[in-house]
């Protein structure tokens, strides 16, 4: 059987035609990150989730730095910047003032787990009733590629090259897996963005972690594990597949904690 070529040198014939407008109405614009980057798939579900919630004109977003920064150019909802690390206190303070808007936090692995430890986990400690979302990427994506505190050992950065070594780096901080020990913490699970299966399964952990807080039961967590082909030295096809092999199998998806927990609780 001859299979016949579709050829890629001209347009088709009836020429391609735009059939239906998939950008959410909450993104205003079009993202300047590279190609085969995972953090807009997350920005997305998160914007879809808070239009299903009709959380929208009741919400209030903390950003921090790095390359989804600029997502507040494009994001049609309430945000505010701040210092390097500190979104989960401004947060709390947001919170305690508004009690009646859901408020979250959108953040790096270089934001959070770097810049920003002591303030997730204090804030998640205290059972702040706000939303945490981490993207992961293990790197800091917006000032080139160097290494955090969520690189996994052997992979490359900027600054190692030769891939992570315990002895001289140290190991992987799993920040989920310690917030999700503490009191006061109702609802921690991690997701990714590689499939489309594991983007549905994220977007649900997402409407999971805003019903918690909506709930009054205290601090909530999603880890979203994101493709970063330019700092992970591969191509943009390769994006999805390297994550399942390098992150996954030391970040495992699911759900880590999916109720409030208190001492004396069996």
């Amino acid at each position: 059987m001859t299979r016949e070529l579709i050829p890629t040198d001209r347009p088709p014939e009836p020429a391609g035609r735009k059939v239906a407008d998939f950008r959410p109405s909450l993104v205003l614009g079009e993202h300047s990150l590279c190609p085969g980057c995972g953090e807009p798939v997350a920005l997305r579900i998160l914007l879809e989730t808070l239009q299903e919630l009709d959380l929208v004109r009741k919400s209030i977003g903390v950003v921090g730095h790095g390359c989804y920064g600029s997502f507040v150019r494009i994001m049609d909802v309430e945000v505010l910047q701040c210092l390097h690390g500190r979104a989960p206190s401004c947060a709390t303070g947001i919170k305690r003032m508004r009690p009646d808007v859901g408020v979250f936090t959108l953040q790096g692995d270089g934001d959070m787990v770097n810049e920003g430890l002591q303030e997730v986990i204090h804030t998640a400690a205290r059972g702040e009733n706000v939303t945490c979302i981490l993207l992961n990427n293990g790197v800091f994506g917006d000032t080139g590629g160097q290494q955090t505190a969520t690189t996994v050992l052997g992979q490359r950065t900027k600054t190692s090259i030769e891939g992570r070594d315990a002895r001289q780096h140290g190991h992987p901080i799993a920040v989920a897996d310690i917030v999700a020990s503490l009191d006061g913490v109702a609802y921690v699970a991690r997701g990714a963005v590689g499939t489309a299966g594991s983007v549905m399964r994220t977007k649900k952990m997402i409407r999971t972690a805003f019903e918690a807080q909506l709930a009054g039961e205290g601090f909530s967590l999603v880890e979203i594990l994101t493709m970063c082909p330019t700092g992970w030295f591969v191509g943009a096809p390769q994006g999805p597949d390297y994550m399942a092999e390098a992150m996954e199998r030391v970040y495992p998806l699911g759900d880590l904690r999916s109720r409030p927990l208190r001492r004396g609780d069996d």
